[in-house]
Order: C-alpha cells, then sequence, then structure tokens
C-alpha cells in the first residue's frame, strides 16, 4: 500500500523547511509609522535568511512571523525591553536590520546571534550522502540563536501530541486575541502583525478561551505553569542547551521533545536532537538506514556519528526531503472548541 495516499507536509518536516518568498505584493506594508532603528551587518558567508529564520515561523498565517515579495523577513516579538518587530533583508553580501518599538535596540543588539553568527557550521563533517549533498545544497543554513525562551515554549506546548493545524491554529487564534499590535509599519499589513502576550495576560486567559482555541487542560495547564516561572525559565538562556533543558523539565508538562524544541531555537543548541517525534525517528531511519520504522533509539544510534552536531545532521535531512511515503490516513483533526 506504500504511496497510497499524497505526501503531506508534517510539523516535522516543516520546521526544517525554508520560508518562501509569496508571489504577489499584497504582503507589503503600505507605510512605516514611525523611524525606525537600523543596523548593517557582514556575515561570514553564505546566509539564507529564511533558511535560518524559517523554525520561528509557526504555519503559514503566524500573526508574530512574515515573509515578504522584496526578500524581508519580519519578525514580531516580546523582547525584554517590551516588545519589538523586527525587519531582516540580505543584499550584496550585506544584511539589513530595522526595528521598532521599545525592543528595537535589543534585537538589533542580538541581530548576528539570531542570524547564527554564534554557530560553527565548519564544525560538521558529513557522513552520509543524503547529509552531504543537503548541506551543499543548502549552504546559508546557520543555527538560530533568538535569546527567548518563553516564545519558544508555548507554541512547542501547544504542538504537543495534536495535528499541525490544531496546533498552528491554536496559536494564531491566542496570539491575536490577546496580544499586542506589533509596533511600526508591520501593523499596516493587510493582516497585521502581533506581538506575543505578556506572561501575565497568559496567566489571566479564561478557561473558555482555551477551549475555543482547540487547547485541551493539559496543554492549558502546562502553559500557566510555565508564565508563571518565567522569569526563571528567562535565565536559561545563559546556560548551557543541557542544562537549559533540565531547568525546563522541572515544569510539569515539559518533556524532552519539548525542551529539546525550545533550546534548538533560543540557544541554536547544534546537538539538541529531538526525541519522542511521531514521524522524525522514520524519516531519519529512511534517510540513513532505509528503515521507515525506526524508533528513537535507532535513530540516536545512527546519528551518534554527528554527536555533538546531530540536531543539524536531522535539519539537513529533513531539508533533503527524503522522507518516506505516507502509508496511513493523515492524523484526525480533533477541534475540543465545537465540543
Amino acid at each position: 500500500m506504500a504511496g497510497r495516499f499524497p505526501q503531506r507536509p508534517t510539523r516535522t518536516t516543516v520546521r526544517g523547511g525554508h520560508v518562501g518568498v509569496p508571489g504577489s505584493a499584497a504582503g507589503i506594508p503600505r507605510q512605516a509609522t514611525a523611524p525606525a532603528r537600523v543596523r548593517r551587518w557582514v556575515p561570514q558567508g553564505p546566509l539564507d535568511v529564511g533558511l535560518v529564520l524559517g523554525p520561528l515561523r509557526r504555519g503559514p498565517a503566524d500573526p508574530t512571523f512574515r515573509a515578504t515579495p522584496d526578500g524581508s523577513v519580519w519578525r514580531a516579538t516580546l523582547t525584554p525591553a517590551g516588545p519589538g518587530t523586527l525587519r531582516v533583508r540580505a543584499y550584496g553580501g550585506e544584511v539589513l536590520g530595522e526595528a521598532w518599538g521599545p525592543g528595537a535596540q535589543w534585537l538589533l543588539d542580538r541581530l548576528p546571534e539570531l542570524l547564527g553568527a554564534a554557530d560553527d557550521p565548519d564544525a560538521f563533517v558529513p557522513r552520509h550522502r543524503v547529509v552531504a549533498l543537503a548541506r551543499h545544497r543548502r549552504p546559508g543554513l546557520r543555527l538560530t540563536r533568538t535569546g527567548l525562551v518563553l516564545e519558544s515554549l508555548i507554541p512547542s506546548v501547544l504542538e504537543q501530541k495534536v495535528t499541525t493545524d490544531e496546533a498552528y491554529r491554536a496559536w494564531r487564534l491566542l496570539v491575536r486575541r490577546f496580544g499586542e499590535p506589533a509596533p511600526g509599519p508591520a501593523g499596516a499589513f493587510e493582516r497585521p502583525m502581533s506581538v506575543m502576550p505578556a506572561p501575565r495576560t497568559w496567566a489571566l486567559i479564561p478557561s473558555w478561551e482555551w477551549h475555543r482555541a482547540g487547547v485541551d487542560d493539559k496543554r492549558a495547564s502546562t502553559i500557566l505553569r510555565a508564565v508563571r516561572v518565567a522569569a526563571r525559565l528567562e535565565q536559561a538562556v545563559g546556560m548551557t542547551p543541557a542544562e537549559a533543558q533540565a531547568r525546563l523539565e522541572v515544569v510539569p508538562g515539559v518533556g524532552p521533545w519539548t525542551s529539546a524544541e525550545v533550546v534548538q531555537r533560543s540557544h541554536g543548541a547544534a546537538d539538541a536532537v529531538t526525541v519522542g517525534d511521531l514521524h522524525l525517528p522514520g524519516i531519519v531511519g529512511w534517510a540513513l538506514a532505509g528503515d521507515r520504522h525506526a524508533d528513537d533509539s535507532v535513530m540516536l544510534e545512527l546519528l551518534e556519528p554527528y554527536a555533538g552536531q546531530r540536531h543539524r545532521a536531522a535539519r539537513l535531512i529533513l531539508l533533503s526531503g527524503n522522507a518516506p511515503a505516507r502509508r496511513a490516513p493523515k492524523m484526525p483533526r480533533v477541534d475540543i472548541g465545537l465540543l
């Protein structure tokens, strides 16, 4: 029955992918509302902005993330200094960063790390042909480091044990409903961008709003426990990825899958391979050994030659597109908001 069902993207394959540029001009903001702070930065070596920042996007309609036809990537985020909007575009070997809002300077100060300046892709040595080819075809891949924990933790919790559509829908509805408008021209988009809610705002979301967004009590409770100790969790950016994962997993409901998804983004953790994923072991097993039924133990064994760089190896495998054909119907969506 292999190949009976057409291949469809999963959350696993999407998070390894590239942010495409739209084909129309409808997504370009009409005008800026205030002058932007600006920073220019020259990266060492090739850099693909869409590829580096792609893992920060939570679905094509993510209100905190936008790619526009002029080649820019926009990001609205809550920094320690307050909300901020960042626009990044690369041309002529140079990166231009423009930022608005109270968090503008914080975002520009960390622009190089966001675009992988702290990453060391030269430390990676391919051991398989599929990995080597993916690396050759994607020379601009760097691992982003946001320096922010909660902005990756909350959407990762929403993605626990549900379909891609359910997770992205919940994030979109909650951010648009309880977040605040993104500073600067991002509010002039046809679909204005939003900054995710502050920890206290998350804590005050009524139970029926979680229900309407399709978030069950278990995931909502995990988020509520996390935002109560948000300051302690944000301190984890100063720790090693392993120490940060240990601190995150102290929160009930946060396990190895979720903590790895967070430090991959907050720390640029090159070795934080995701375990407990529904699709990743089968994809890695298929690409490296032709084993579509591989489990976590088999995946970790196959990735052992990449110790210290296992997340980068898994990301390159996802980018290669070498995934087994689906052999079962898509997981059914269960929208508790309709109950």
